[in-house]
């Protein structure tokens, strides 16, 4: 029974007072962190410690425990690293020796020694002293079988980086993408800005968003669904390249591709165009490939995925045509509201999404053709309707594009609009839309929209889901295990 384990593990822990003068210490001065001994010694030869004490003192959490007669066999774990300790009665000291009982898997322990090298060659600590710092009262699961429940591995996302090392790899992973994304932005002389999470109007995006209340100044605000407003009222300021990575919220559903709180990348660029902004994503997408995997191509699932320029280009209405010409549909067909109706239940399509003729078309592209995208695919011809905020191209299509790979979306940019009469027209009829009941349209924003009488130059800009390119570069296939913390439905309390 797990109780009775938690309470001989309790007993042991009430022992420690005595035995080690602390039960739980307030520091432990580490020389080096267990990756950085690890990557500066691992591949010297035996002979190189038997010519040279190196001493060490780190720590970690004790993950195994085998006890041979006068030598004990461990090892201790960090986020990015492992390494073996070895408990010599003789170099330890028989009364700390003995004191090992006190011990369990899972505790956190500092060590101080010396490296070596044992004859099988493994990189390993030679203990002298070590000192108990914490006590894992709670077993860990057990070492083959790990932690398989998928939504306890959510749950207790601690104990998910404990037992299962691929985890811990793809977080880091994750965190290594990030920073390329980072290095890649600035040396591109994009500044990295911040802009406001709470908003009296929530825009920049065709989303529901979440509500609050601010007390003091007693207003409802709600949470960001997009950076872009506040982003493009920095490039009319004078900043004429920014960047934002930073967490966006939209009331939506949970499923393997969508979380209601999201990281997301947003940039803007004064004096470009849409087609600047493509070229610098394939760009950044191979930099970033070359700087985690040292290679242009990569696996995800049971494909591989090119990040070698230039990306395929699609444009959005003509596939959507040619998906309905091959059901028999003839042109323009669809354009009648009642054989549209019928086409929209045919297909299995949302009532709510594909409400005119040119929303019909973008379901029927989003229904059909994205998730057939797995290498990295630009798709254009947006129609303008569902494009506020991005420049006409024409009368019914602006400048604007989406890529998709892995038969995801991963990004959205456009060139930007910058007509502030257009502008406020078009927040028009998002508010049109809202009042005929459509959840997602925007709110009209005339301080944006006197930003824009100020003098927006030609810009461009982009988002990239940050999420769901983490689930491409760690070969993931749901958007919760590249989360720390995804969002679960709060468990019942017994």
């Amino acid at each position: 029974m797990e109780e009775d384990l938690v309470e001989i593990r309790r007993k042991k822990m009430e022992n420690w007072e005595e035995a080690f003068g602390n039960r739980f210490p307030i520091k432990f001065e580490i020389t080096e962190p267990i990756s950085s001994i690890f990557s500066q010694y691992n591949l010297k030869p035996k002979e190189f410690f038997e010519e040279n004490r190196i001493e060490v003192k780190t720590a970690g959490r004790l993950i195994s425990f085998r006890k041979m007669g006068k030598l004990t066999f461990s090892h201790i774990t960090e986020a990015q690293g492992k390494i073996q300790i070895l408990f010599e009665k003789n170099t330890v000291g028989e009364d700390l020796y003995e004191k090992l009982s006190l011990l369990d898997i899972g505790d956190i322990l500092g060590v101080e020694g010396y490296l070596l090298k044992t004859r099988t060659g493994e990189l390993s600590i030679a203990v002298r002293r070590y000192v108990p710092l914490s006590k894992c009262l709670k077993p860990l699961p057990e070492k083959w079988h790990g932690l398989t429940d998928v939504e306890q591995r959510f749950r207790q996302r601690y104990l998910d980086l404990i037992i299962n090392p691929e985890s811990k790899e793809r977080f880091i992973k994750r965190i290594k993408m990030v920073e390329a994304i980072r290095k890649f932005m600035k040396k591109r002389d994009y500044l990295e800005v911040e802009t406001p999470m709470l908003q009296p109007i929530a825009g920049g995006a065709a989303a529901r968003p979440f509500m609050t209340h601010h007390n003091a100044l007693n207003i409802d605000l709600f949470l960001r669904i997009a950076p872009e407003l506040y982003l493009k009222r920095l490039v009319v300021g004078g900043f004429n390249k920014v960047f934002e990575i930073n967490r966006n919220f939209r009331n939506e559903g949970v499923d393997s591709r969508h979380n209601p709180e999201f990281t997301m990348m947003e940039f803007y660029e004064a004096y470009s165009s849409m087609e600047d902004l493509i070229n610098l994503t394939e760009e950044m997408l191979s930099f970033i490939s070359k700087e985690l995997y040292n290679a242009d191509e990569i696996t995800f699932l049971e494909e591989k995925i090119s990040f070698t320029p230039p990306f395929k280009r699609i444009d959005l209405l003509e596939e959507a045509k040619k998906v309905l010409l091959e059901k028999g549909i003839q042109e323009q067909e669809w354009e009648s509201p009642e054989r549209m109706n019928k086409l929209i239940q045919q297909f299995g399509l949302s009532k709510e999404k594909a409400r005119t003729p040119m929303r019909f078309l973008v379901d029927v592209f989003d229904t059909f053709v994205a998730p057939k995208l797995i290498q990295p695919t630009f798709v254009l011809g947006f129609p303008l309707e569902v494009s506020p905020l991005s420049r006409k191209k024409d009368e019914k299509t602006v400048y604007r594009f989406e890529l998709y790979m892995a038969g995801m979306e991963i990004a959205n940019g456009f060139s930007e609009l910058n007509d502030p009469d257009d502008q406020r027209e078009r927040f028009i009829n998002q508010a049109r839309e809202k009042s005929m009941g459509d959840a997602e349209a925007m709110t009209y924003d005339e301080d944006y929209c006197t930003a824009l009488d100020y003098g927006l130059p030609p810009t461009a800009g982009e988002g990239i889901g940050i999420d769901r390119l983490a689930m491409i570069f760690t070969n993931t296939d749901s958007i919760r295990d590249v989360l720390f913390f995804p969002l679960l439905k709060p468990q019942k309390a017994e």
